[in-house]
């Protein structure tokens, strides 16, 4: 495992953001799911395609609060402009399992 320093990590910005929309991505490689994720008015709402249909259905997502990425470029993945990375933990079956906070916080609070 490479180690980093503490300067490395404050440049991540891990974020609390609410799904807002969730609607399926036919387009996709791989089965997944176009996100509209509010991180508050500082940084408003971002898309973010992911790959986790094995255990969400599109319904279930909304008001979800999930922790991403929101300081990656954006990237095209598809038809869509992709402007944050969401996170999650492969299962032992491989499925994609949200990391998500345990209570709710304010939207856009930073994982320190």
């Amino acid at each position: 495992m490479e180690t980093i320093d503490w300067n490395d990590f404050t440049k991540v910005e891990l974020r609390v953001g609410r799904v807002v929309a969730a609607e399926p991505f036919p387009q996709a490689r791989r089965p997944a799911y176009i996100l509209q994720v509010d991180f508050g008015p500082e940084i408003g709402v971002r898309k973010s395609s992911a790959q986790i249909t094995d255990l969400y259905a599109p319904e279930t997502l909304i008001g979800k609060q999930v922790v991403a990425v929101v300081n990656f470029p954006p990237k095209q993945i598809g038809p869509i402009m992709s402007g944050c990375l969401v996170t999650g933990f492969h299962n032992a079956g491989g499925q994609v399992s949200l990391c998500v906070p345990e209570h709710e916080v304010p939207l856009g609070t930073r994982l320190l």
